[in-house]
């Protein structure tokens, strides 16, 4: 152990980092509602939410998608029939269980939402401009380590 990795140090490394998560997630629950709004005027960002696991997932059960997302499956159900009747999410008979249905993205649904997010990838592409792409890289392999709750080296190339 370094001389400066102590308990103490760690742990006020931790919280500063904790700080700088909070900043980052009241940063992406504001660019989420943006986002939300240009999808559809007055969606909420919760069904936004549902929208954007269901297009990341490209096809889904309700039932998975519920458990997905930690959510009560009668509000997603709710949200998964605004999001029909917005156009932006079809059902389709699911081929593996005959009383289970895929909830898939419209085209429509992928059209809109790639023109939502645009502003806000710009935004973060030119805010990363000046950084070297192995740092980034090197932060998306950490912060996936982080969240799969992985060492860092586990996920290194």
């Amino acid at each position: 152990m370094a001389a400066e990795d102590t308990r103490e140090a760690r742990t006020e490394a931790v919280r500063a980092l904790e700080a700088e998560f909070g900043e980052l997630i009241n940063r992406f629950r504001r660019i989420i509602s943006e986002n939300a709004g240009r999808v559809s005027p007055g969606m909420l960002p919760g069904a936004y939410k549902v929208f954007t696991t269901i297009v990341r997932r490209e096809s889904i059960t309700l039932s998975a998608l519920a458990e997905s997302l930690m959510a009560d499956k009668g509000q997603i159900s709710r949200t998964v029939r605004e999001l029909e009747q917005l156009g932006l999410i079809e059902r389709t008979p699911d081929p593996d269980d005959g009383r289970s249905s895929l909830l898939s993205p419209t085209p429509e649904g992928l059209t809109r939402l790639a023109a939502a997010r645009a502003p806000q990838e710009r935004t973060l592409v030119d805010s990363l401009e000046e950084w070297d792409i192995d740092d980034i890289r090197n932060l998306s392999r950490l912060l996936h380590a982080l969240t799969a709750g992985e060492s860092p080296e586990a996920g290194s190339s």
